[in-house]
């Protein structure tokens, strides 16, 4: 189904806030003398109200549990905020929300002050329908009643908003409020975590979000091995659709490559002609190779324009990435583009036999009018060059 609303949780979700928080808790239990451990272990303060952690994990008292409060806030407030920074595909993924019409709030127990100053600091404060944090007299709300009043503010009927979050609590509010629930992974939950606590999602991409909120998801439920070789293996996916309905999907796993479009200084862009055995044809194309696992595809591409066309350049400029085949295939093509070139030798693979060829730009834009070149990466590649050039 498609949303209306996405409510997000805040910390660990939008923003990896967690170290200013964490150095932050730490600085107030050894300012009060308890026996805490390294700050990167006390991510237990992340998601619930800190007057509730400081009591049901540390022991301490009402009113010790509100000293320690202020005390983690005379360090967060001048210096633990600004420890902080969206996590990426953030600004993309609201843009995108906004562009579909789909209302955006945060439902999050950070104080609303804290909230405003970093979305201020990071520029996204537009994109918000509604912001619902806590004040700091009254911080231990729970996180089923802030996402009340975040829908409450949306103005939008709970089968149409869903909540997305990174602990537990964000899963459990959503469900006392009877909305549907995405746990995301790259927070401080873990995928056990959202399980147990019910999220009708849980995903590892940002992207995943707008997928969900638009209706277009299909999560797998299943995967099935059919071939394993040296480049790609190849499954059978059993999944269930956005409807609830199943379905059965082939899928192609490529480690993705990388390409380049050399641009000389006579305006000519540097081609590789070769036999390509799936089509069994000659064709020209911009030298390009496949990415090494975990390798940078900047580092790839260097390499592969030495190797290819026994060329280095002194720019390297990033053309974006796509995806060739996206109907069955997991393939990424990193685009570059490279001036200020010089030319060494070639270092050719043993299987490997290819000419270098100097082709015109003009020419390029010509033989893709054409016809003559056919392969995707490389018209792509050329035509944004060409794009660039023009700007």
């Amino acid at each position: 189904m498609r949303y209306s609303g996405v409510i997000f949780d805040f910390d660990g979700t939008i923003c990896d806030t967690g170290e200013g928080i964490l150095k932050s808790a730490k600085y107030a239990l050894d300012a009060f003398g308890y026996n805490a451990p390294d700050y990167e272990q006390l991510t237990c303060f992340i998601g619930p109200p800190l007057l509730v952690t400081f009591q049901e994990v540390y022991g301490a008292d009402p009113s010790k549990a509100e000293e320690l409060v202020k005390k983690f806030r005379e360090r967060y407030t001048n210096k633990g905020v600004f420890e902080s920074e969206l996590y990426e595909g953030v600004k993309e993924l609201l843009q995108t929300l906004k562009k579909d019409n789909i209302k955006i709030g945060i439902a999050s127990s950070k104080p609303q002050d804290y909230i405003e100053t970093l979305l201020d600091r990071f520029a996204i404060k537009s994109y918000f329908h509604t912001i619902c944090g806590v004040s700091f007299t009254a911080d231990c709300e729970s996180k089923s009643s802030i996402i009340a009043r975040c829908l409450k503010e949306l103005n939008l009927p709970g089968n149409e908003v869903i909540m997305v979050g990174d602990k537990k609590y964000d899963i459990e509010g959503a469900k006392a409020n009877v909305i549907d629930s995405v746990g995301v992974l790259w927070g401080y939950g873990t995928k056990f975590e959202h399980i147990e606590a019910g999220a009708k999602y849980i995903v590892d991409k940002m992207e995943d979000i707008s997928a969900i909120a638009l209706g277009f998801y299909e999560r797998t439920d299943n995967v099935q091995g059919i071939f394993s070789g040296n480049i790609i293996t190849v499954h059978h996916d059993d999944i269930t659709l956005s409807d609830g309905n199943q379905a059965k999907r082939e899928v192609v796993d490529h480690p993705g490559g990388v390409a380049i479009v050399g641009l000389t200084d006579n305006n000519e862009v540097l081609m590789v002609r070769q036999f390509r055995y799936p089509y069994k044809e000659v064709i020209y194309e911009i030298p390009a190779g496949k990415l090494e696992k975990g390798e940078d595809p900047l580092e790839a591409g260097i390499r592969e324009f030495g190797e290819e066309c026994g060329a280095t350049a002194e720019k390297f400029e990033s053309l974006g990435k796509i995806y060739p085949t996206p109907g069955y295939c997991s393939e990424i093509i990193h685009l570059y583009a490279a001036t200020n070139i010089t030319f060494g030798e070639q270092h050719l693979d043993e299987d490997e036999f290819l000419d270098v060829i100097k082709m015109p730009l003009r020419e390029c834009i010509d033989r893709i009018r054409s016809g003559e070149i056919k392969d995707a990466k490389t018209i792509i590649g050329i035509l944004k060059l060409k794009l660039i050039t023009e700007d």
